[in-house]
């Protein structure tokens, strides 16, 4: 017979357990959601009826020596679907180290070695080794061919981020946000409080420095909550132009009355996110509807 449910959910939390306890620093192993997490233990210590209703998603950083270029550094983002171990991880590999066609190739492997796995077997740490093993064979693996076409000229993708961070109250964060955005020509917004949202949209590489930037500071916790790409025709001006939903990156307060300005009153957020067009996101951050 197959593992129950509770089965199921009682072996990833130990597996997640011991990971902590082997990478207690968060630039090793960090909980992308601790929402689906809490949810996930509640399960197995009250057994509800209704299964979670989100899959534990952590990141894992592993350093790998590659001849003779030394250390190259990998991350895997891991999902774990309800029924897992029964049914593999879902695993994706990236590296600044990697051409697009590499990290291909060494995802479709991992994929193929994640289902040889034997069912009910936990093996995230398994694919962690996998991957230290491996690295070096894809690393250097093939030099990219000449291009034969012109590569297309940069920032042809038009990107919206949705960042979370635990709280945003300090004025030189905030300042460093409304600068940068400004300096990259990125729109969005800031809300400042607890939780943080910011959202910035543009260009995709200007999306990415300013992303790259903004993690640099030291954070409780921050992270990319969604992510929207979409490929422009010709990536004009205009059609830019056309893509955004908000104005020049600005703060939004809504301020929740008489809460000292600390904690926002997120039914503002909806109703501010909604008449954007962009409700759906307001449950990405928070799990719940609004109103």
């Amino acid at each position: 017979a197959g593992m129950s449910h509770e089965e199921e959910a009682e072996m990833q939390i130990s597996e997640l357990e011991l990971l902590s306890s082997m990478f207690p620093e968060e630039e090793e192993f960090s909980v992308t959601d601790q929402l689906a997490l809490a949810e996930l233990k509640h399960y197995v210590e009250n057994q509800p009826a209704e299964l979670p209703s989100s899959r534990v998603q952590f990141t894992l950083r592993v350093k790998a020596e590659v001849p003779p270029a030394s250390m190259v550094e990998f991350s895997m983002a891991c999902a774990l679907p309800l029924k897992y171990p029964t049914v593999p991880p879902e695993i994706t590999v990236r590296s600044p180290s990697l051409s697009r066609s590499q990290q291909f190739q060494l995802n479709s492997e991992l994929r193929r070695f994640l289902e040889q796995q034997s069912p009910g077997e936990p093996c995230v740490l398994r694919a962690r080794q996998w991957l230290q093993e491996q690295a070096a064979a894809y690393v250097g693996r093939e030099p990219s061919p000449p291009p034969s076409a012109p590569l297309q000229p940069q920032g042809t993708t038009f990107t919206r981020l949705w960042i979370y961070s635990h709280h945003i109250y300090n004025k030189h964060k905030r300042k460093s946000i409304l600068d940068w955005a400004k300096e990259l020509s990125l729109s969005g917004f800031c809300m400042p409080g607890k939780p943080g949202v910011v959202c910035v949209e543009g260009l995709q590489s200007s999306c990415e420095e300013f992303w790259s930037r903004v993690r640099r500071l030291t954070w409780k916790r921050i992270l990319i909550r969604h992510r929207e790409d979409v490929s422009l025709e010709g990536g004009g001006h205009a059609e830019i132009q056309s893509q955004r939903k908000f104005s020049p990156l600005e703060e939004k307060c809504f301020d929740a009355h008489g809460a000292r300005g600390n904690h926002m009153d997120l039914g503002q957020l909806y109703r501010f996110l909604e008449e954007k067009g962009c409700a759906d996101i307001f449950q990405m951050y928070f799990g719940v509807g609004g109103h």
